[in-house]
């Protein structure tokens, strides 16, 4: 299972870093998005898949019982999640306004309204 998730991250940052090599800003912004998912499930994978039960102890006791599974690796993963999706918001923001302005999406076209 680690290596079936380890290609996985390994496919998901080679095809989000294609995808910000190309000429298209909106290419841009999805190869972002991949990017962060690859994160996501690096943090995922390095936590390790364990089939466990819910990390609650129960009332009474002073450790679980049996195997439960790691609550840290859901907690970044979460975390991660809602700062990935705000800067896609705003980048998405950003390359709405600019396509609506200068009529293009381009990076080429971009590069000479610097001027």
């Amino acid at each position: 299972m680690d290596i079936i998730l380890a290609i996985t991250v390994g496919g998901l940052y080679a095809a989000g870093i294609y995808m910000m090599l190309r000429r298209s800003v909106v290419k841009l912004l999805i190869g972002l998005g991949l990017l962060s998912h690859a994160a996501n499930l690096l943090i995922f994978t390095a936590g390790g898949v364990i089939r466990g039960r819910v990390p609650v102890v129960p009332a009474g006791e002073m450790q679980p019982l049996e195997t439960i599974a790691d609550p840290l690796p859901q907690a970044l993963i979460l975390t991660a999640i809602v700062i990935s999706f705000a800067v896609l918001a705003f980048a998405l923001v950003l390359i709405y306004r600019t396509c609506q302005t200068l009529g293009t999406d381009d990076l080429d076209q971009l590069k000479a309204t610097d001027t």
